[in-house]
């Protein structure tokens, strides 16, 4: 295959991700990884910086005049006890590397290999951005706050993520959106408590609460677009005290999706209408909190397009899944430069790397990190040269 990266990089990639996959870390608590990553950058004669407490900034400049490609990868794990067996499976209790992080970051540190291999005639520069706190509370935004993107500017960005809906060999890329948003909804229903044999004395709020699950299912079934997509889930529901006592209050948590931000910024209005009409007429109260999270990642259309030519262009097998309705924070960056959200199958059969992300089994074919150390690299090479031009305006505030 043309651009193959040499059996060294390979085996380091490898290494490093086993080596990050051993000893994952939460959220903005990455300092062994961040070390990691620092001590690569080091190797390569990378210069580089901490920044957003945990996460590092390399900045790779060319021999050459080009323009400037930034390329970002995740590095926190996730709250999960590992169940794969794997020989290097996770040394933490209850932390386990389930989404693919220790893999992103480990295929960023290989496509520095490569890059910082050919600076003398590479054109423009190269920002690599290894980003802590995905999985939440979000570490995109105080990277932007940084500057991470402005010192040099940066004329577009991608990131890769592993996938198990695809077999390790391809890519997915896909114009548009790719993840949904992700906001908090927080419900509270109040009523009046009384003796469970004597209801027409209280005001249950147990009946409000179920109605308004019911009822907050038609913002999907019957005020949406049908091609639009939108989730509304109400995830948990607390409320009562004993099997003889009627309840006074209900507290229900949920999660609100959409791909389309004009589908998102509906939403609001439409669970509170929901919610108070309900709780009125049976004659509770109801109080709505929404916590706003990730926007949708939306790929540069043109940008997307043009770079899914280049890659098959090197030989590498490339598709168009369709979206999913998870979440990713890249989405902060793709709203201030052009990015793609590239997706690298992993998918593996025989290998038992079938589980989807956020599993404890979850596991992944390393044949594919090769192909996603190729594919970053060509992306940062065709945005420096100019073959991949597009620049929309900048956005001051994500």
């Amino acid at each position: 295959m043309a651009d193959e990266p040499n059996g060294s990089v390979r085996a380091r990639v490898v290494e490093l991700r086993r080596a990050i996959h051993r000893r994952p870390e939460l959220g903005f608590e990455e300092e062994a990884t961040a070390k990691i990553v620092e001590g690569e950058l080091e190797r390569l004669d990378i210069p580089h910086r901490r920044v957003a407490r945990t996460g590092v900034v390399g900045l790779l400049r060319g021999g050459k005049a080009g323009r400037v490609a930034a390329l970002r990868a995740d590095m926190d794990a996730l709250p999960l006890q590992e169940r794969t067996g794997l020989p290097f499976a996770s040394e933490v209790s209850g932390v386990m590397h389930a989404c693919g992080h220790d893999a992103h970051t480990a295929m960023l540190l290989g496509a520095a290999h490569v890059l910082a291999a050919e600076r003398a005639t590479l054109p423009g520069s190269v920002v690599f951005l290894f980003q802590p706190a995905e999985e939440g509370p979000g570490g995109a935004q105080p990277m932007l706050e940084e500057g991470v993107l402005d010192d040099p500017a940066v004329d577009a960005i991608a990131m890769l993520h592993v996938d198990v809906r695809f077999d390790a060999g391809a890519v997915s890329i896909t114009p548009g959106p790719v993840n949904a948003s992700a906001d908090e909804l927080y419900v509270t229903v109040r009523g009046k408590g009384g003796h469970g044999a004597s209801p027409h004395t209280a005001l249950d709020a147990i009946p409000a609460a179920s109605a308004i699950v019911l009822a907050l299912q038609n913002i999907a079934s019957r005020e949406t677009d049908p091609l639009a997509s939108v989730v509304v889930t109400i995830g948990t529901i607390n409320g009562g005290y004993r099997m003889n006592v009627i309840a006074d209050e209900v507290r229900m948590t949920g999660t609100l999706r959409a791909h389309d931000p004009n589908v998102r910024a509906q939403l609001e209005a439409r669970v509170r209408r929901i919610v108070g009409g309900v709780a009125a007429a049976y004659g509770a109260q109801a109080d709505v909190e929404i916590v706003y999270g990730y926007p949708p990642v939306v790929n540069d259309a043109e940008l997307a397009t043009a770079f899914a030519r280049i890659v098959a262009g090197q030989g590498i097998r490339v598709e168009s899944l369709p979206p999913t309705m998870g979440a990713e924070d890249f989405a902060y960056f793709a709203q201030r430069v052009p990015g793609v959200l590239v997706r690298l199958g992993v998918r593996n059969e025989r290998q038992g790397a079938v589980h989807p992300g956020h599993s404890a089994d979850f596991r992944l074919d390393e044949a594919a990190l090769p192909i996603g150390v190729r594919t970053l690299v060509a992306f940062a090479r065709a945005v420096c040269d100019g073959r991949l031009a597009r620049r929309a305006a900048r956005s001051e505030h994500p």
